[in-house]
């Protein structure tokens, strides 16, 4: 009896499972099985293995041969097994020495003529791969930049599995043909999954939103507007822009993504595995290192926007957003059902998926930006006259947000419409994205000091309780958001998020702790009920 083993790894959700991939040879009737809970597309695994070792010069073995994924109880998807089955399967033939296999993880899909393929989720598997104590791992080449963040792995990058085979059996390498000149190269198709692109809504992503082209400077007037974009990057705090169609609620939302930090190593590993995972992963850039933006279209599906799909879970664009900004223009157009769905990843910062094939859970700790017109026409205001609408259809047309929603929302703005005198003023470009930028992250670098030694980076992220308890603001300076909790205006969740958006204007503005100015600029963007204090939040007034 011949027996060999290497590994793989199985991936549900962003979190990967090591799998080994045993191959036994015995007499009999020439036979291929496949067994531990392998799903189509790797139960044809064995065709494309079988044609990829005969085509790479080897010599099929004319037994009965059995291949075990184990542990068998983890159900198992996709191609990324092929390599490594047919590494056991040459292994077990003694075409390759089995112990130089056994502590190797292989990842990658094989072509039937041989050639390695990429596959998704190369990032996660290999940080699960470092997680269970492997140091090896073999990627195909033009995913070995992916692999090569995880630390204290080593990473072989190989374009076909004759080349691996050489390698293995400590043969010269042989040399690959590359693709003709000016042609994309077919290879690395297999990173970006088709019909998960900007035709989803899933547009935007990395640094195309933070760029000259997308410059607070390009935004007229909307002070208010601008100083909530402000506070809503330095404190990681949720915003509903309202106001008639024009106004600017999706200029500033685009400019959001370039006034947030550049994401540190660790979130940048934990936004580039959710893009991998998704098909996402841009040829070329195997780091995300800015904040991601998404933007799905009003029809988006439940599971579009949460996750889901048949088998297991794919994440959605709650997780595609994740350490950045999730914008729903037109939100009341949105489905009730899905806007709700919002809630418990907004308050957890991450999403439970159950489905019978297990349960996965993705990350989504995102910032979201609310869009909606104040009623069906956009023209309703409380200054002016100008909407046709009855006020039962723009009372229906508001209800669509619902209360536990917008309950979750910190800060509300309503956008004005941009006035003739405005726009043609001298000087009328406002703040650059990059001064912006500069107070926001010096508001960061003083929250996070003030959290060193916490999970919390921003003042989103802190729970009510440990603000209460830890965190106070100045003596009398929440006497106010008090008397509206008494008078129903605020719930306890509403009058903690004050405090939390108190902290933001404080740490913009270079206090030790809020003040009652603090605290009532807080409660005008919770409210809209000006309290007289000035829109600025540290800005140049």
């Amino acid at each position: 009896m011949a027996f060999a083993r290497t590994c793989s790894v199985a991936l549900v959700g962003v979190e990967g499972v090591v799998v080994e991939v045993q191959a036994d040879l015995e007499p009999g009737v020439a036979a291929f099985t496949l067994v531990g809970l392998p799903d189509k597309s790797l139960t044809e695994s064995r065709d494309r293995v079988r044609a990829a070792v005969v085509n790479s010069g080897g010599e099929w073995p004319q037994k009965k041969l059995t291949v075990g994924l184990s542990p068998a109880s983890v159900p198992k998807s996709g191609s990324g097994f092929d390599l490594a089955v047919a590494c056991a399967v040459l292994g077990a033939a003694e075409r390759i020495d089995p112990r130089v296999l056994a502590d190797i993880v292989m990842i990658g899909e094989l072509g039937l003529d041989g050639r390695v393929r990429p596959v998704r989720g190369v990032l996660p598997a290999v940080l699960a791969a470092a997680d269970a104590g492997y140091e090896q791992v073999v990627v195909p080449e033009c995913a070995a930049a992916e692999a090569s963040l995880v630390p204290g792995v080593s990473v072989l990058g190989i374009r076909s599995l004759r080349q691996l085979i050489a390698v293995l059996a400590g043969e010269p390498v042989p040399e690959e043909e590359q693709d003709a000149q000016g042609r994309p190269d077919s290879l690395t198709a297999g990173l970006r999954v088709p019909g998960t692109g900007a035709a989803t809504g899933m547009r935007g992503i990395g640094a195309a939103h933070s760029g000259p082209d997308h410059d607070l400077a390009d935004v007229v007037g909307q002070p208010s507007a601008r100083t909530a974009v402000e506070i809503a990057a330095a404190g990681g705090h949720h915003l509903f822009l309202e106001g008639p169609p024009g106004a600017g609620k999706t200029m500033l939302a685009e400019r959001l993504p370039g006034v947030l930090p550049r994401l540190a190593r660790e979130e940048s590993l934990e936004v580039t595995a959710v893009h991998s995972v998704a098909g996402l992963l841009p040829p070329g850039k195997p780091l995300i290192d800015v904040a991601p933006y998404c933007a799905p279209h009003h029809s988006a599906t439940m599971q579009s926007l949460v996750g889901g799909g048949h088998g297991i879970a794919r994440p959605g664009a709650v997780s595609l957003a994740h350490r950045g900004v999730l914008f729903l223009d037109e939100a009341p157009e949105f489905h009730g059902r899905v806007l709700d769905a919002l809630r418990q990843p907004l308050e957890s910062g991450y999403v439970v998926i159950a489905r019978s094939a297990g349960v996965v859970r993705f990350p989504a700790g995102f910032l979201m930006v609310l869009a909606a017109n104040p009623c069906p026409c956009g023209q309703f205001s409380r200054r002016d006259a100008l909407c046709d609408c009855p006020p039962s259809v723009i009372r229906r047309y508001q209800a669509r947000l619902s209360g536990p929603l917008l309950d979750r929302v910190d800060l509300r703005v309503e956008v004005d419409p941009v006035t003739r005198a405005q726009l043609t003023a001298p000087g009328a470009r406002g703040e650059p994205t990059a001064t912006v930028a500069d107070r926001v992250r010096e508001a960061r670098q003083r929250a996070a000091a003030r959290f060193a030694g916490t999970a919390w980076r921003t003042n989103g992220e802190v729970p009510g309780r440990e603000l209460r308890s830890r965190f106070h603001a100045a003596a009398g300076a929440m006497e106010e958001a008090e008397r509206s909790l008494e008078r129903g205006v605020l719930t306890v969740r509403g009058i903690d998020r004050v405090l939390r958006v108190a902290w933001t204007v404080a740490d913009l503005a270079g206090h030790d702790r809020p003040d009652a100015g603090d605290v009532a600029l807080a409660l005008h963007l919770r409210t809209g009920v000006p309290r007289g204090a000035p829109l600025t939040a540290g800005a140049p007034t």
